[in-house]
C-alpha cells in the first residue's frame, strides 16, 4: 500500500514540475509581438473605478477590493479560484498523512504535571492568537492558512497533553465539510450577483477597518476554520497514539 501511495504521490509531483516548467516557459517567452514590459505596466497602473487619488488609511473608501495587505488581496480575491483549489490539496496531504499514520505501530506517550499544566495553559492562548490572525489577515500579515494552522497545533497540543480532545472528532469532520461549503457558495453568489466565480460581490468600505474589503474577510474565516478542523481532526483520528497518564 505504502509503495502504490508513494507512486502515486510521484506523479503528481512530476506532473505539478512539467505543468510549472511549461508555465515558465510562457512567462518567459510571450507570443511574437507581445512587449512584456508594456504588458506588466497595463496590469500595474490599471484601475478599475476610473478614480486616480492617493490612497489613504483609514480614509479612502469603495476601492477595487479594500484590503490593506497587498498580498491577501492576491490571495483571497483577484486569485481566489486558485486558493480554492489550494484548500483542496491541503485537504488531500492532510488525507495521506492521515493513511501513513493508521498504517504504523501504536507508540503510548507518558505525560507529566508540566506537560497537562502547559497544555492548559497555552492552548486558549495559541487558539486566540489562530482566531486573530485570520480574522485581521485582510489588514495585517498573517490569514486563513496561519491562523488555521495554530488552531490545529493549540488543538493537538490540547489533545496531547491532556489525553482529552477539545472538540469531537465528528464536530471537526463537520466544521471542515460545512467550510468547503460555504466557500463555494461565497463563489457562487459572486457568480449570479456579479457575472464571475468568486467575484467580490460587497461593499469594500473604507480601507483599514475590519469590517472591509468585502467577502475577504469571510473567505479568509471560512479557510482558517477548515484548516484549523481539517488537520487537526484527521491527525487525531488516524494517530495510534495512546497517552499514559
Amino acid at each position: 500500500m505504502k509503495k502504490i501511495v508513494s507512486a502515486l504521490l510521484l506523479i503528481v509531483f512530476a506532473f505539478y514540475l512539467i505543468t510549472l516548467a511549461g508555465s515558465a516557459f510562457d512567462v518567459f517567452n510571450p507570443p511574437a509581438g507581445i512587449d512584456p514590459a508594456r504588458v506588466s505596466n497595463s496590469f500595474i497602473h490599471k484601475n478599475v473605478q476610473g478614480g486616480t487619488d492617493t490612497v489613504v488609511f483609514n480614509e479612502s473608501m469603495n476601492l477595487e477590493n479594500g484590503s490593506a495587505n497587498i498580498a491577501t488581496a492576491i490571495v483571497v480575491d483577484y486569485r481566489s479560484f486558485d486558493t480554492l483549489g489550494e484548500v483542496t490539496v491541503l485537504f488531500i496531504s492532510a488525507l495521506g498523512v492521515g493513511m501513513l499514520l493508521k498504517s504504523g505501530e501504536s507508540v503510548a506517550l507518558e505525560r507529566g504535571f508540566i506537560l497537562r499544566a502547559g497544555a492548559k495553559f497555552i492552548t486558549p492562548i495559541v487558539m486566540v492568537t489562530g482566531v486573530y490572525i485570520f480574522t485581521h489577515g485582510h489588514l495585517t500579515p498573517g490569514g486563513g492558512f496561519p491562523g488555521g494552522s495554530m488552531i490545529a497545533a493549540a488543538s493537538l497540543l490540547y489533545w496531547l497533553g491532556t489525553g482529552e480532545q477539545l472538540t469531537p472528532v465528528k464536530s471537526l469532520k463537520a466544521a471542515e465539510s460545512t467550510a468547503g461549503i460555504a466557500y463555494v457558495l461565497v463563489g457562487l453568489t459572486g457568480l449570479v450577483l456579479m457575472g464571475s466565480f468568486l467575484q467580490n460581490f460587497m461593499d469594500t468600505g473604507v480601507i483599514g477597518e475590519l469590517f472591509s474589503a468585502g467577502v475577504i474577510p469571510f473567505v479568509y474565516s471560512i479557510i482558517g476554520i477548515k484548516v484549523g478542523s481539517e488537520v487537526s481532526g484527521v491527525l487525531i483520528d488516524s494517530s495510534k497514539m495512546e497517552v499514559v497518564s
